[in-house]
């Protein structure tokens, strides 16, 4: 009781302990930020006689320390106090989880530059308890100098600027964080103060060259009068054997202060301890709320929140065909495609999500331990859907048949391109049609993802883990002989998105044409430089500008084969930083990036020719790569986020559109994107709750929020039909929010760019790092 006490401050210069921890807190405050504080320091020597609650209550101080910047110490030390903490917390050291623990959290000041450090320590904290792990850090923390130490600034008599402090052994006096002196309580005769004057008359010495009362000026009296208060409290706590006596009061004049210490002595409070057979209160560590003990609770709920949105995907289908499929410019072929072979497919997923959401409430309201190992697993029922899903393979393959039959009835019916155009309008088809259609192919990756991750979480005595891996070996094989299918369909599908965006080119879609990056660069004219959007594809580079029509497309200027093509560093002839000259066979174009002049990809041969200048020679399966995009200072202003919300066809657009396409976010954001970057979103998708809050708002929405095709899609609940708005994020940065945005609350990552912010909080642990992660390595560009 002696070393803990309530603490709040007084004014923004003054502090005041506030309560002994022994003490009965009848009152009740109002308007008070009241914090647990240390009073004083617990000596080393009774560290091991602490109880396990005091060594907590020490660990915690010493943890909000650090986080302040108040515990000074080297590099070395601060590193191996975090390394017990995360210790403490995660348990013992595994490489990516502890760099992403770190990553989420902030326990000092620059903590990115010491994080190897942190990690080499922590990986010899292997097999220590949190309470060993807090006893450790009390250890460490005991021989730093100035543990336990609070500097107050003053003066001597000189003016000279110095710190004093107070400790158990006596008053200290410091210049900088170098102690130059020190007083103990056995040389200290008396402690006074006068106004600003804090005064030390000390003991006579004659060996001691000290006057016999040193003499220090503080900031202000308060100041003054509360160092002294402390003083009192630690001479009386650490150098008294019992509690003084209070005195009588004075009948009519007062002189003085009327503080005096009030408790029991450290000496009393040992003393009471050894002699008394009090209850000790047990505590029990358990570890931390961030790093839930049963992942595979949260892999098997982002299994269903996935379904959820899945099974929304393949109703947007059946739309589809009860608008579009009964009308006789649908010819028979396509009918047979796709909606015969939806029908049975989104049968069998209805079952099958039902299955999931009675396993997931089993679940989570399991308690009693005979039905624990029925029910908190996920694998069998995975096992038992996937070995039915196995009759339905012949259907997948069609569905990339179904993606080149939709196309070829449209060109041939009129009627039909209407009939598409305009259901693609309608807010419930919130990506392309054609992405809809690739939504089964794209499922299984997603299932063999989740079982990976299963294998890998479980041990192999697990009662789930025999299911996860057989399941993982059905839904492989799938995968693999779907594989070579799904790559050519997402390339053409990704050139049918792009032929609508795009007009002055009637053969964008040829046989063996790759689409592989587009992007922003500027292209130097008479006019000088211009924002140019291009194209990249396997044989021919197309660069476009924005056209001011009603459809918004992009108008083609030029197409560069690149067959036989040459780049030229031109930077000292133009004058203009990072630019190069593009030397076709019948055309030259100089461009300039922001940074790098080329971005060298495996797949081609780069030779040089003559100085400055490279020869790029391109197979059939050779391509070029080119910078990412400009800076954001040169870019256009991005338009409102819940406006970009528009309509994407495979068809040519004829009706306006407002204009949320990759494209145009990449025209807005001044970026680019390649088609390993579709390969990668298509791979990372996710659904679920989230809490969304604005930059200038104090409240946080719930939201459900589906992450896919590089943006966020919310919607009120899961059950709604289409989404209220969306959040593209190419060119978005993710962070986590700092201490001075006033966040104050978990799982929270931090969305923003230019001067649009958005702070969005999760409820796990597990589901903050799927989004994190996700958003971190392959989705925002910073």
């Amino acid at each position: 009781a002696g070393y803990q006490q309530l603490y709040y401050p007084v004014s923004i210069r003054v502090s005041s302990w506030f309560l002994c921890c022994s003490s009965l807190l009848c009152c009740r405050l109002t308007g008070l930020d009241v914090n647990h504080r240390r009073s004083s320091r617990p000596l080393c020597s009774s560290l091991s006689l602490c109880p396990v609650l005091s060594r907590y209550l020490f660990a915690l101080q010493i943890k909000h320390d650090l986080a302040c910047g108040r515990l000074t110490c080297n590099d070395s030390s601060a590193a191996l106090l975090v390394s017990h903490i995360i210790q403490s917390e995660i348990g013992d050291f595994e490489e990516s989880q502890s760099r992403q623990h770190l990553l989420n959290n902030s326990y000092i000041p620059d903590q990115m530059a010491l994080m190897d450090k942190i990690m080499e320590f922590h990986s010899n904290n292997g097999g220590q308890t949190p309470a060993e792990s807090d006893y450790q850090l009390l250890e460490v923390v005991c021989r730093l100098e100035l543990y336990g130490v609070r500097l107050h600034p003053a003066k001597d008599r000189e003016g000279s600027k110095l710190s004093l402090a107070v400790a158990h052994t006596g008053v200290l006096v410091f210049q900088g964080h170098t102690k130059i002196n020190a007083f103990n309580w056995s040389n200290v005769r008396k402690l006074s103060f006068k106004r600003k004057r804090f005064l030390i008359k000390l003991r006579p010495n004659l060996n001691s060259s000290y006057q016999d009362t040193l003499e220090f000026l503080m900031g202000s009296r308060d100041c003054c009068k509360v160092f002294w208060k402390i003083c009192v409290e630690y001479h009386a706590f650490f150098s008294l054997f019992e509690e003084p006596k209070a005195r009588p009061k004075p009948v009519l004049f007062t002189r003085g202060s009327s503080f005096r210490f009030s408790g029991r002595t450290q000496k009393q409070v040992i003393d009471y301890v050894k002699d008394s057979e009090f209850k000790k209160i047990p505590l029990f560590y358990f570890p931390s709320q961030r790093f839930p003990t049963d992942k595979a609770y949260f892999i098997a709920k982002e299994l269903l929140t996935t379904e959820r949105t899945y099974l929304k995907d393949l109703e947007v289908v059946t739309v589809v065909r009860d608008s579009v499929g009964k009308d006789e410019a649908v010819p028979d072929s396509l009918k047979s495609t796709i909606f015969t072979n939806f029908a049975p497919l989104y049968r069998f997923q209805s079952v099958f999500l039902r299955e999931v959401e009675q396993r997931l409430a089993l679940w989570e309201g399991c308690s009693n331990a005979h039905i624990k190992g029925d029910y908190q697993r996920i694998g069998d029922v995975m096992l038992k859907h996937l070995q039915g899903l196995k009759p339905l393979t012949a259907h997948l393959q069609k569905h990339s048949e179904a993606l080149v039959e939709l196309e070829k009835a449209c060109r041939g019916s009129p009627r039909l391109e209407v009939l598409v155009r305009d259901f693609e309008l309608q807010k419930v088809c919130y990506i392309p049609l054609n992405v809809f259609i690739l939504r089964p192919l794209h499922r299984l990756m997603h299932y063999k993802q989740i079982l990976e991750r299963l294998c890998k979480h479980y041990p192999p005595a697990h009662v789930d883990f025999r299911d996860c891996r057989a399941a993982l070996a059905d839904v492989s094989e799938v995968v693999s002989q779907l594989h070579g299918s799904m790559i050519k369909m997402e390339n053409f599908q990704k050139l049918l998105e792009l032929m609508k965006d795009l007009i002055g080119i009637d053969n964008l879609v040829t046989p063996g044409r790759e689409f592989l990056r587009l992007g922003c660069l500027s292209k130097l004219s008479g006019k000088g430089l211009q924002q140019r959007m291009f194209f990249l594809f396997n044989d021919v580079l197309l660069y476009t500008s924005r056209g001011m029509t009603a459809t918004n497309q992009f108008k083609v200027h030029g197409q560069l084969p690149l067959y036989g093509m040459t780049i030229r560093e031109s930077e000292d002839e133009w004058g203009v930083p990072h630019a190069f000259t593009l030397v076709g066979q019948r055309q030259s174009v100089v461009v300039a990036a922001s940074s790098v002049l080329l971005l060298i990809s495996s797949g081609f041969t780069v030779g040089s020719n003559f100085p400055g200048c490279y020869s790029v020679y391109l197979g059939s399966n050779r391509f070029l790569n080119f910078p990412e995009s400009l800076t954001e200072d040169s870019c256009a202003e991005a338009e409102s986020e819940d406006d970009l919300m528009a309509s994407r066809t495979s068809l040519e657009r004829q009706a306006p559109h407002r204009g949320n396409t990759t494209v145009h976010v990449c025209w807005h954001r001044n970026t680019s994107v390649s088609m390993v970057d579709f390969s990668v979103a298509v791979e990372n998708q996710l659904s679920g709750n989230l809490l969304r809050k604005f930059k200038n708002s104090n409240g946080w929405q719930k939201l459900w929020v589906v992450f896919t095709n590089f943006s966020l899609f919310f919607y009120k609940t899961h059950e709604d039909d289409y989404p209220l708005a969306s959040l593209p994020l190419l060119g978005y940065s993710v962070t986590i929010p700092t201490e001075s945005e006033n966040i104050h609350k978990d799982y929270v990552f931090k969305l923003h760019f230019k001067s649009h912010v958005y702070y969005f909080r999760s409820e796990s642990e597990y589901n903050f790092d799927r989004y994190s992660t996700i958003l971190y390595i392959w989705y925002c560009v910073p």
